[in-house]
């Protein structure tokens, strides 16, 4: 069976240079135009356009399927579409255009958490599992009909690039078998339960600003969902602060007014409205990433984070 592969960033890259490797017939790659990168704004092609670069895979570069675009789609006479973080909608007439239609690999348990960021409002939200669904692209934003889910628990102190990282290769495996069984004929599609759903948004870096009025837990939580992207930060005179790795202690109560950094018994502690966080990882404005024991040793204490 022949398939056209879409996806943009480098967990679509992955699936992609596994699903190959694993003997799928991906004839060509569909992803998002060169986009610029980095403060001097360098054109650079997408983590999907360079492996399939590398892997001598036709390429069509689009931020949306126009029929021009669909065109050089169908002359590769694709059976199945296959996308993993396209980053666009298909309109009706592209997803009826391929015999087999089009699949769409999510990292959630639909219904639950439709939408841009899956990862990140699992671990804001503190869920303790969550897992992959393959299913049948529609019109609407992750509503179609489910293929095959595989579940998985989020691990304690995971942050979202890890958890990304575990649920690619859960995704690379259910398409290894959702694939062959589309090609046979023998998937069964079963309508999701819209009055179950729940969303995620896409996060901007206001989202990921630390208020240091919520529970120590909370602050654990957006922490942990903030990394690697956009990467949780909070105001140190004036100045932006990231903050990549911390710990909860709701059960530290120090006396000292909300967002006030001091070191006890050798964690670095910032006083939240219920509990503390433990600073293990930041990264001063201007400064490298670095150990939270060794920021605050070069400092002459009495820090109090903007809340």
């Amino acid at each position: 069976m022949r398939v056209i592969f879409a996806g943009t960033p480098q967990n679509a890259a992955t699936t992609l240079i596994a699903l190959t490797k694993s003997g799928v017939d991906v004839v060509g790659v569909l992803t998002r135009t060169d986009a610029p990168i980095g403060r001097k704004k360098v054109l650079t092609p997408s983590p999907v356009a360079a492996a399939a670069a590398e892997l001598n895979i036709p390429v069509l570069k689009a931020n949306q399927v126009d029929e021009a675009t669909l065109e050089e789609i169908l002359a590769l006479k694709p059976d199945l579409g296959v996308v993993v973080a396209y980053g666009a909608f298909l309109n009706e007439g592209t997803l009826t255009a391929l015999p087999k239609g089009w699949i769409n690999l999510h990292y959630s348990l639909l219904p639950a958490l439709r939408g841009a960021a899956p990862v990140q409002h699992a671990l804001l939200q503190g869920l303790t599992s969550t897992g992959v669904t393959a299913f049948q692209l529609d019109r609407g934003m992750d509503t179609g009909p489910i293929l095959l889910q595989a579940p998985t628990t989020i691990e304690p102190n995971e942050s979202a690039g890890r958890l990304l990282s575990r649920l690619t290769d859960i995704g690379i495996s259910v398409l290894l078998e959702i694939i062959p069984a589309i090609a046979a004929g023998v998937t069964t599609a079963k309508p999701q339960e819209n009055s179950a759903a729940s969303f995620a948004p896409k996060i901007d870096r206001v989202d990921a600003q630390i208020s240091w009025t919520k529970t120590a837990v909370d602050i654990e939580q957006l922490i942990r969902a903030m990394n690697p992207e956009p990467m949780a930060w909070t105001t140190l005179q004036a100045e932006s602060f990231r903050v990549l790795e911390a710990r909860a202690w709701p059960a530290i109560v120090l006396a000292d007014p909300v967002a006030r950094v001091q070191l006890v018994d050798g964690k670095v502690l910032v006083k939240a409205s219920s509990g503390s966080v433990e600073l293990i990882t930041v990264q001063p404005a201007g400064k490298n990433v670095m150990a939270a024991i060794d920021w605050f040793r070069g400092t002459k204490g009495h820090l109090v984070f903007g809340s």
